[in-house]
């Protein structure tokens, strides 16, 4: 499984790790902070072996900008 990582999409700064959610289970989750919103942590999908930086960032974009 790939580490935590930072990337920059247009002005913001997405810092991303994996974490248990112990609501779910004590599973891996990706979660992930926004430089331009300071009040929340996502937590939008369970992380696997298979991932890989640009497939995360893909997704966590997308899943932000919706």
């Amino acid at each position: 499984m790939i580490e935590g990582f930072e990337f920059i999409d247009g002005d913001r700064t997405f810092t991303c790790s994996v974490g248990k959610a112990a609501a779910v289970g004590n599973e891996a989750w990706w979660w992930f902070t926004v430089s331009t919103d300071d009040r929340q942590r996502y937590a939008p999908f369970r992380a696997t072996a298979r991932d890989t930086q640009k497939a995360i960032r893909a997704r966590i974009v997308a899943y932000y900008d919706e």
